[in-house]
């Protein structure tokens, strides 16, 4: 059975196939566009004085294409400030009144753009079209949701119309918008208003850390504290402490560093649930190791700007993603690659009488 091509916007990890959003039955009820330039390069900021006329069907679809099968790969985020507090975002002040009153898209959608404007003063931010629009028939989480899309297109892309006149052919040229790619854009979810509401976010352009300003200073947010996010967290934290901070303070063998990764993935894959006092006696077990671990979690968390929970359910769709950076490989000089995905005990490392160094590996079978 073949389905439309905005149908279903899903998460993929690996060969997981997690359904985060159902937009078979979306539908835009209304839709503001305005014009944001760059402040520094002396452009301007053109403000609409009405909401979008999209009584064309043909026009709808491609404007449902455009803004949501572009959320393919996406995780929630949410509001926040600061201070931590999501109701002094001002973005969040807007996106509320919205959700509590949709006649006030128009002029919301307004102060939204200046805001964008005021920030739009680094070099390399690009002018572009600013939408936001309200959607129906959107379903999250199995549950039906109003939600709100602010969506910018930098990039115009050049394209060929070919006319027949009379018996004969005219080829002329425009620049527009693909609506196979969008440039920015975020879609708020009205669920979680308490914590900031569920927002996802994409932005494939200005991704140096200097032109961060759309998720950084524009929306300002923040993943969600969820299992995904928290899953995700320590996993990454687990792989950066054997890796980076480990051999700083032990002496230890790239097949132990291995060996610990191994253990860690291990955990998350079989438990269900993660303890923080579980996990450092069944994986990491030495004292010492314990204690330096703790000690790294302290670091990590104040870099950034972290609280990783002690206790939380285990994401499955975080471990998938996850295991494709706990490289189990030990390379050797430029001749071999060995891969250990287990039994630490069968792997022997020496240094013969000529000063070689070797790893004796003992198996069962040979496939």
């Amino acid at each position: 059975m073949q389905t439309s091509s905005h149908e279903i916007v899903n998460i993929i990890f690996g060969d997981y196939f997690f359904t985060m959003i159902d937009i078979i039955n979306a539908e835009i009820k209304s839709i503001a566009v305005h014009y944001c330039g760059n402040q520094t390069n002396g452009e301007e900021l053109i403000l609409s004085k009405s909401l979008l006329n999209i009584d064309d069907e043909r026009v709808n679809q491609l404007l449902l294409k455009f803004f949501l099968n572009n959320f393919q790969h996406v995780e929630y985020q949410q509001f926040t400030f600061s201070n931590g507090d999501p109701e002094m975002n001002i973005l969040f002040q807007y996106v509320s009144k919205i959700f509590d009153q949709e006649s006030t898209l128009l002029p919301q959608s307004v102060n939204m753009a200046r805001q964008l404007y005021d920030l739009s003063t680094h070099p390399q931010i690009k002018s572009g079209d600013f939408f936001v629009a309200i959607f129906g028939g959107i379903v999250a989480d199995g549950l039906p949701v109003e939600a709100i899309g602010i969506f910018k297109s930098e990039n115009k892309q050049e394209f060929l119309k070919v006319d027949k006149k009379q018996g004969a052919f005219e080829v002329k040229y425009d620049d527009g918008i693909s609506i196979n790619k969008l440039d920015k854009g975020c879609l708020v979810l009205n669920i979680s208003k308490a914590t900031g509401y569920k927002v996802c976010v994409i932005d494939n352009t200005n991704k140096s850390t200097d032109a961060q300003y759309w998720k950084n200073d524009f929306l300002m947010i923040k993943p969600c504290n969820d299992s995904f996010h928290a899953t995700k967290d320590y996993l990454d934290l687990c792989k950066n402490y054997v890796i980076k901070q480990m051999p700083n303070d032990f002496e230890i063998s790239k097949t132990d560093q291995i060996d610990l990764l191994n253990r860690s993935i291990k955990y998350f894959k079989e438990q269900d649930e993660f303890s923080m006092d579980d996990f450092s006696r069944s994986v990491i077990q030495d004292p010492q190791v314990i204690e330096s671990f703790k000690g790294y979690k302290k670091q990590y968390e104040d870099e950034r700007e972290l609280e990783l929970n002690d206790q939380f359910d285990i994401s499955e769709a975080a471990v998938k993603k996850q295991n494709r950076i706990f490289k189990s490989v030990l390379k050797l000089d430029k001749n071999f690659h060995i891969y250990i995905h287990g039994k630490r005990e069968l792997i022997e490392k020496g240094i013969d009488p000529d000063g070689r160094k070797y790893y004796k590996i003992y198996f069962n079978e040979e496939n």
